[in-house]
């Protein structure tokens, strides 16, 4: 699925960027499979959102400003019937990402 690939192009930007060992903007797009171009619509994203992200050209690397931390989480399970008769669609929830669904598909 796209979008588990998209989650898991963000955790691994997050665990890079903590480390700071992300690479050169080329690099990094080569790493996450994406391109340079789609790689600053979603770092742009992120930073809209409040991730305090930054580059060095010293140290060749994308880190954040100050501690900072990103988590997407996906949890697949089967629902019985009391617990489906009280799913409202997720409208609420999915709202909160919607803004980023645009920047998973290739």
């Amino acid at each position: 699925m796209k979008f588990l690939r998209y989650i898991e192009r963000i955790n691994l930007l997050d665990k890079l960027m903590k480390k700071r060992r992300t690479g050169t903007p080329a690099e990094l797009a080569k790493r996450l499979g994406v391109s340079v171009a789609r790689l600053y619509v979603i770092i742009d994203q992120l930073k809209d959102e409040g991730a305090p992200i930054v580059y060095s050209r010293q140290l060749c690397t994308y880190f954040y400003e100050y501690y900072f931390s990103i988590t997407i989480k996906v949890q697949i399970e089967e629902l019985g019937e009391v617990k489906s008769r009280n799913i409202y669609g997720g409208e609420k929830r999915f709202n909160i990402f919607s803004s980023l669904l645009f920047l998973y598909s290739d």
